[in-house]
């Protein structure tokens, strides 16, 4: 029999990779983890949660206004201080990082410092040795893509925007999905001039048109400039260090920085693939079946690399579902449906199931149920922002096929709901449900005219 170093090495210290380790040890499995930065991947360190900070900060700037609706009186008006939220920032991260240490340490998960490459289906090389593993799990994550344009070296990307050494006054966000969206809403929250440019004609593609309609006309509120059907051909510095954007209809524009959020690519230089012959596509993403196996029996995938859901639950759900497959015999597939998701732009995204071009696509039948409201809060706040509510429903089985929301607290209300979805509700199950009041969510249990 052959002799292995570890039943499984994990390359990749996120979400699915931290989670597949330490589910995998519990069940009495030799695992190693190798990892070259700090633990948590792109979600603890350059994503969901500095993001979410930001987008509290962010969301002060309002409250600030809206206070004084309520009888607040500030003495002068707030400064924000910039290197408070950015090192504040930094030392939470850090206390996170060291969290997931102890806990991979305490789940009997070896974790291995620096880079790994495959050497073939069952060698790994990290820091010059080598480890041989019986099975090894892929999951590098993903990073950012810039465009490929003259001058676009000048231009950032999130990663860096955690680590501004100062903010700019001026900024322009290139991009049309979660990442633009959510830092648009943050630089125009924390002050600066924020201008949105996209290739397409409305952002937030594959959400529900009613959502994408809705939070345009939010964002045009507060002040960001929206450019549509826009794309950047050329990006040059001036002497003075702003950077001025040459457009794709021939105008020009300025700003302090450029901000891409263009999409993310899996995170696969240097991994060897090729080395042990694990397929990708063309777009480098690593082909895997349902079980997450590659091309590669003794190598499976998981997480953004394999292009499916690129979300931080969904690849702690993979995590499970592979360990699972691999060492306790389940032959259950990974289920992708009404998965929950939110955009924290301002106001809020929450959203689970199918919207309603997918779902008449798909073909149902629907009815829809829409409401549309101020919240109690901005009765005296004196905003003029706006909440939405969307149902989608099977009009042959009653059944609630997506649940769509823009609003203060959002992203909350659409856990419960994706519970319901989950166990197949129908809008009469919602119908018989009392509300909580005076609330926004209960507006999900009162809407009886389909529109």
């Amino acid at each position: 029999m052959e002799k292995y170093d570890y039943d499984l090495l994990v390359i990749g210290g996120g979400s699915g990779g931290v989670r597949a380790a330490r589910m995998a040890a519990a069940q009495g499995v030799r695992v190693a983890l190798a990892e070259e930065k700090q633990l948590g991947g792109t979600c603890v360190n350059l994503g969901c949660v500095p993001k979410k900070m930001f987008v509290y900060a962010a969301h002060y700037h309002e409250d600030f206004q809206h206070a004084a609706g309520y009888g607040w009186q500030l003495p002068a008006a707030p400064i924000f201080d910039w290197p408070t939220l950015r090192d504040r920032k930094t030392a939470d991260i850090s206390r996170i990082n060291g969290a997931f240490e102890k806990m991979i340490a305490q789940a009997g998960v070896e974790l291995i410092r620096g880079r790994a490459s495959l050497l073939n289906a069952h060698d790994v090389e990290i820091n010059g040795q080598v480890y041989h593993a019986e099975r090894i799990l892929l999951a590098p994550g993903g990073q950012p893509y810039i465009p490929l344009l003259p001058g676009s070296e000048h231009g950032l990307v999130s990663d860096q925007a955690f680590y501004l050494d100062k903010l700019p006054k001026s900024i322009l966000v290139v991009g049309g999905g979660y990442i633009a969206v959510e830092f648009a809403g943050i630089f125009n929250g924390l002050g600066i001039k924020t201008d949105l440019l996209y290739r397409r004609d409305l952002f937030l593609r594959g959400f529900d048109a009613d959502v994408r309609t809705f939070v345009r006309d939010e964002l045009k509120k507060k002040g960001i400039g929206l450019h549509f059907n826009t794309t950047i051909e050329r990006i040059d510095k001036k002497s003075d260090g702003c950077l001025k954007a040459v457009l794709n209809d021939g105008q020009q524009m300025e700003a302090e920085q450029i901000f891409f959020a263009t999409g993310r690519t899996p995170n696969i230089a240097g991994l060897g693939l090729k080395n042990a012959g694990v397929e990708t596509d063309e777009n480098g993403v690593i082909k895997v079946d349902k079980y997450f196996q590659s091309s590669v029996p003794s190598v499976y995938a998981l997480g953004d690399a394999i292009g499916r859901v690129a979300l931080t639950p969904v690849a702690l759900a993979e995590a499970m579902n592979l360990v699972a497959h691999l060492y306790q015999n389940s032959s259950a597939e990974m289920n992708y449906s009404n998965i929950p998701t939110a955009v924290f732009c301002q106001p809020d995204i929450g959203t689970v199931g199918l919207s309603e071009e997918d779902a008449k696509e798909q073909g149902f039948d629907v009815t829809i149920f829409r409401s549309e409201f101020r919240e109690l809060k901005h009765s005296l706040s004196g905003s003029d922002e706006r909440s939405l509510m969307k149902l989608v429903v099977d009009k042959k089985t009653d059944r609630v096929l997506g649940v769509h929301i823009v609003g203060g607290g959002a992203a909350e209300i659409i856990q419960g709901f994706a519970v319901a979805l989950k166990a197949g509700a129908t809008k009469a199950i919602f119908d018989s449900t009392i509300g909580v009041h005076p609330t926004s969510a209960e507006e999900l249990v009162t809407m009886r005219e389909p529109v």
